[in-house]
């Protein structure tokens, strides 16, 4: 059953959207399954480079149909805004299809997150502020807005009412904000429907005759492993999950037919907001690795916090989300180290630690131990083959798949849609 999940296997970043890209050509359809527009893809095509931040990937390959999943959040003024852009620069968006049953990010979710987040003060989470967290709390509470709704008024108004009720009182006491009007948000909601209904299908029964019919499938994650609300770095994390089971709940689809699950690594590692993070570096390493790197959050604009790799996150996100392959990407940053180091434990209270701790308390004190490994000078960005790097860059491929518990199919060596290697087929 060709159903491939592709997802993150860090705090996000890790080129994605790359290896999405990558896979489009040979897939039928490209699925996002979680998450809203607080996720961020930069693909290179040619010399065109493109950030998509709702949209997925596929929808840059002509011969592949975008999806967005009933597991998504999506902001309609944010939609058009990635579709007019992409419409502007000659990209065919038609083929795209949206989840009757996805959540509508409301005016009034954006703002609940914006105050909430500084009302938080030093406690703050660092999200977006885009809506995601209080557009998936009002799907938990039952007082959500699915797209669905945006065509039948009289409903509309009512979810509208009955979510308001409660976050007017909160505005308006807690907050001395002034209280949203039912009639204003109906009125901006009900002024996307018409431009939306092309797109909106059915797309848990699109999806499953389409793997029926031997399709190839990618579902695409947003964020990262460590950021899943069940299996991250809680409570920093998103509000849904990148994990590959959430690939199964946000697009409809049974995991039995799930063949094959794709972690994208950095060959070192990167998160945006707050948080633990191991291997943190605040010296010239890490300023280094950010400006080689380009390490830029492509929706939020903050500079990423790097570190080295990470072996420990690694293995948890083979296990946590049954990875059958890893994308390595950026290699290329790395070239001009002498030596590199890499984490390959924690030492939490005195001890070694080879796994995750589960205890948020021993993760926010765990110290990375590291292994340094012989670096490489030698440009690698016009490999074609792995024999192609330098014997070094493989050997550091080849530990880091040692590491990690799962075979390394690709190599990303350059940022340009050619500039990756292919170790194993996926498809």
């Amino acid at each position: 059953m060709p159903a491939l999940v592709l997802l993150g296997a860090q705090w996000g970043d890790e080129g994605k959207g790359k290896a999405t890209d990558l896979l489009g050509g040979s897939v039928d359809y490209v699925v996002r399954y979680q998450g809203g527009n607080n996720a961020g893809h930069t693909v290179v095509v040619g010399d065109q480079k493109y950030a998509l931040h709702l949209l997925p990937s596929g929808i840059l390959t002509p011969e592949c149909t975008p999806v967005i999943g009933n597991g998504v959040v999506v902001d309609p003024s944010v939609l058009f805004s990635e579709l007019n852009g992409l419409n502007e620069r000659g990209v065919d968006t038609s083929k795209l299809l949206i989840s009757g049953n996805a959540h509508i990010i409301t005016p009034y979710n954006v703002t609940v997150d914006k105050v909430t987040e500084r009302f938080l003060g030093k406690r703050k989470i660092g999200t977006t502020g885009r809506g995601i967290g209080p557009t998936y709390a009002d799907k938990i509470n039952r007082v959500g807005i699915r797209v669905q709704d945006l065509y039948d008024e009289s409903i509309l108004t009512q979810k509208v009412e009955a979510s308001l009720d409660v976050k007017n009182q909160m505005l308006t006491k807690l907050y001395n904000r002034r209280a949203i009007a039912v009639e204003q948000v109906v009125e901006e909601l009900l002024s996307y429907a018409d431009r939306l209904k092309p797109y909106v299908a059915d797309t848990v029964l699109v999806l499953n005759q389409a793997l029926d019919q031997d399709k190839v499938v990618l579902f695409e994650g947003g964020q990262g492993t460590l950021l899943d609300i069940d299996h991250g770095t809680y409570p920093f994390v998103t509000s849904s999950n990148p994990t590959a089971g959430g690939a199964c709940t946000g697009a409809g689809v049974g995991p039995t037919k799930i063949s094959r699950v794709i972690g994208i690594l950095k060959a070192y590692t990167t998160r945006v907001g707050s948080g633990p993070f191991p291997t943190e570096l605040f010296d010239a390493d890490g300023d280094a690795l950010r400006r080689i790197g380009g390490e830029r959050g492509v929706t939020t604009g903050r500079d990423r916090r790097c570190g080295w790799f990470d072996a420990v996150i690694a293995r948890y996100a083979t296990r946590v989300n049954g990875l059958t392959d890893f994308f390595l990407t950026k290699l290329d940053v790395l070239t001009g180290w002498e030596e590199i180091p890499v984490c390959v434990a924690y030492e939490i209270d005195g001890k070694r630690v080879e796994e995750l701790p589960y205890s948020q308390t021993d993760f926010h004190h765990a110290k990375p131990i590291y292994e340094n490994l012989p670096g490489w000078s030698e440009d690698i960005t016009k490999a074609k083959t792995f024999a192609d790097l330098p014997k070094n860059a493989q050997a550091y491929v080849k530990a880091l798949e040692e590491m990690s518990g799962a075979p390394i199919s690709a190599i990303g060596v350059g940022p340009g849609r050619t500039e990756t290697i292919e170790v194993n087929s996926f498809i």
